[in-house]
């Protein structure tokens, strides 16, 4: 009789520290993605601020200069959709990266080859912090969907965090081929 006792208590002590530890694991991961959450968004500032530089710089030709200046200025004013507005940034860079002529027309231009490394390294942050948000967020959604954390709503309030998807392709190839690397 006191050894089902003991052997009831452990199990409910097992499952009760388990449990606390599964809560404990959810909750670290919600202040994961909150943490790449802050990193993607500081990249894709960072992007922008480098971005508008360039259009700035007199290094393009109006035109690429009003576009580019137009997309850096949309992906900051939050009137539509985060997302559409960085690819919309990402397709402006694409455009004035795949000029022909590009890097011709930079030759002899002050700081041109650093202002083009900068947009380079700015583009390539971009996409290491959106793919470790993402992974993070996958990691998340996995722990609470699990059967036992549904069940007992270990998550408590939390909303569900979600992926960032954005176009950032071809940006870092096409920055690089500008480059001559």
């Amino acid at each position: 009789m006191i050894t089902d006792i003991v052997l009831v208590v452990a199990a409910a002590l097992l499952a009760g520290v388990y449990v606390s530890w599964r809560a404990g694991r959810i909750d670290r991961l919600h202040a994961r993605v909150e943490m790449a959450r802050a990193a993607l968004d500081a990249t894709l500032l960072r992007r922008s601020s480098v971005a508008l530089e360039l259009a700035t710089s007199g290094l393009l030709d109006p035109a690429t200069s009003l576009l580019l200046a137009e997309a850096a200025h949309g992906s900051r004013d939050g009137d539509r959709p985060r997302d559409l507005a960085e690819s919309d940034l990402t397709k402006a860079l694409r455009a004035a990266f795949s000029q022909p002529g590009f890097r011709s027309s930079l030759d002899g231009k002050d700081g041109a080859d650093e202002l083009l490394a900068e947009v380079e390294a700015a583009a390539h942050q971009v996409f290491l912090a959106r793919k470790f948000y993402n992974d993070v967020v996958a990691l998340t959604r996995d722990a609470r969907c699990r059967p036992l954390a549904r069940a007992l709503r270990l998550a408590g309030k939390a909303a569900m965090p979600q992926f960032f998807e954005m176009d950032d392709s071809l940006l870092a190839d096409t920055a690089a081929a500008a480059l001559g690397r």
